[in-house]
């Protein structure tokens, strides 16, 4: 939670995995809050306040989750709306000559894109989608000590930079509207 609310307000696609891998853990462990608890909220040493609000905000996504339909699979709306508010974003950057950083970034990734969404079949998925689940795969490959081919390490180093330019121009549109 406490790593959660930092992200939002610093990262916007650190984030957005984040709460995508906070996802996974909820199932694993059942969308249970009593198995989260004993299996993975009991390892952290916190005053008592903080515990109760972390233990709910769990316990709420536990509920988000269960009511939302998507305790097996897919993504909670709240994740789904912070994609969708940075993917509007990403399409407005790249449409605009204003920014050639981003669009020079972009469109070093955009192969990558192609390519992933021919080999995957999810020819369907956003832009955007297919950057975040090719980051988000690569992390679970990582926690699971897998080998990563160089060309997928390169796709990943270039997906990285461009949204880590997406999450600043986020935060500074967010502070100071950009003018288009």
């Amino acid at each position: 939670m406490f790593i959660a609310n930092r992200l939002k307000e610093t990262n916007r696609a650190e984030y957005l995995l984040y709460m995508w891998q906070v996802e996974d853990l909820l199932r694993a462990n059942g969308c249970d809050i009593d198995r989260l608890r004993t299996n993975y909220l009991s390892k952290f040493d916190l005053p008592d306040d903080q515990r109760r609000q972390m233990e709910q905000w769990y316990a709420d996504l536990c509920e988000m989750m269960r009511s939302e339909g998507v305790k097996e699979n897919g993504h909670l709306q709240i994740n789904i709306n912070t994609l969708q508010t940075l993917a509007e974003l990403h399409e407005r950057l790249v449409a605009s000559p204003k920014f050639p950083f981003y669009r020079a970034a972009y469109y070093k990734v955009l192969p990558y894109i192609v390519e992933i969404r021919n080999r995957g079949g999810h020819k369907d998925e956003g832009e955007l989608q297919t950057c975040f689940d090719v980051l988000y795969g690569v992390m679970l490959l990582r926690l699971q000590k897998k080998p990563v081919t160089s060309e997928t390490e390169a796709a990943v180093k270039d997906i990285s930079a461009l949204l880590g330019q997406l999450s600043d121009y986020y935060f500074k549109d967010r502070e100071d509207p950009i003018e288009w």
